[in-house]
């Protein structure tokens, strides 16, 4: 199955329209964009916690890394640069964290409020390699400020 990014914006827009707790709505974008594609094996956020660290949020998968310095990592890219991560290997990403050793592909957005301010980023794995387009990026950057940046 894959994605329907019209159907899965509207429903998130449904689901957390006049929600403002920044935790509840990560939980739902979560679980709405987790079920909607089966090339996502695991999908969830690390929140931004303290200067320079991204700590766990809300998720649906396996486990995942509990703490994330900006310094390493597909997430730690992500928030240290502001921009999207699309990486298409992991294996040849330098300072992958392997948080599961099935990962072979990702995607990391970074999650901003309305003001601007990075909150955190939202990280979708994939056990199959090269799983993600600029397209899924596009799509979901749209979703993330939609929700994140009202």
């Amino acid at each position: 199955m894959r994605v329907d990014y019209t159907f899965l914006a509207k429903t998130i827009a449904a689901l957390t329209e006049g929600e403002t707790d920044e935790v509840a709505l990560m939980a739902t974008v979560a679980c709405e964009v987790h079920h909607s594609d089966d090339r996502f094996d695991w999908t969830g956020f690390y929140r931004v916690t303290e200067p320079g660290l991204l700590k766990i949020g809300p998720y649906q998968g396996g486990h995942g890394c509990l703490k994330i310095p900006f310094s390493r990592g597909v997430c730690g890219a992500a928030a240290r640069t502001g921009e999207v991560q699309l990486v298409a290997d992991v294996e040849a990403f330098p300072g992958h964290i392997a948080c599961a050793s099935s990962t072979r592909s990702e995607l990391v957005l970074p999650v901003f409020n309305a003001i601007g301010t990075l909150i955190g980023v939202f990280d979708i794995d994939s056990n199959s390699p090269n799983a993600f387009s600029q397209q899924d990026a596009d799509a979901l950057t749209g979703i993330l400020s939609e929700v994140f940046s009202r």
